[in-house]
């Protein structure tokens, strides 16, 4: 998928954290990538509080009796007490997904797990949540972390496209040209040792 159609498709995941919106963002995010029928995200814990168990369908026309033996693709992360699934479905056995299509999954599981992680603790009562860390805050902590330093306008741009805005939308933000704007990208992209606006994604999300 072209990364600029992608990219505001993932702020569009990220705004929707907490809502009741999240499983049908989330869903057609991995659709972007890959043909399926449906989407389960699943968040467990030990002491069985704060269950998440959700699945979106592609159409609204459901499968039915052919559903019961789909073809899955399967994601798990551990946390703590807690382990949260994303599982997508395809419909007929004789539909498999391929070895290509299971690499194309694996690489934006990265983004998917922490995605639903972030949406579970949205969902707990206000009193058992830690204090909400934001975007800046993240991605300041993992400048941090990788012992870099970015200039203030490189900053600015990769919070920006983060927040899911398109460098265009930068651009007029900013006062600045599309051209710069991909300029302060490259720069930063440089500095980081990664390769794009997908890759600064993972980067910003993977633990």
């Amino acid at each position: 998928m072209n990364a600029h159609l992608l990219y505001p498709q993932i702020g569009k995941v990220i705004a929707s954290t907490g809502s009741r919106e999240f499983p049908r963002m989330l869903h057609n995010l991995i659709q972007a990538h890959l043909t399926i029928d449906a989407t389960q995200i699943r968040q467990s814990c030990s002491n069985d509080a704060g269950v998440i168990h959700e699945t979106v369908f592609t159409s609204e026309r459901r499968p039915q009796a052919e559903f019961s033996d789909p073809s899955r693709l399967h994601l798990i992360r551990r946390k703590g007490d807690s382990r949260y699934e994303i599982q997508v479905l395809r419909a007929g056995s004789a539909y498999g997904f391929s070895a290509h299509e299971r690499s194309r999954l694996d690489d934006i599981s990265p983004l998917l797990l922490p995605m639903l992680e972030k949406h579970a603790h949205a969902l707990r009562p206000a009193s058992e949540r830690s204090a909400p860390e934001s975007l800046a805050e993240r991605f300041l902590e993992r400048i941090a972390q990788s012992g870099l330093k970015l200039s203030a306008r490189e900053c600015q741009v990769c919070l920006g496209l983060l927040a899911g805005q398109t460098a265009p939308e930068q651009a007029e933000h900013l006062q600045l040209k599309v051209n710069t704007v991909e300029s302060y990208l490259r720069r930063a992209a440089i500095k980081l040792g990664i390769s794009g606006r997908h890759s600064l994604m993972r980067w910003m999300y993977t633990e």
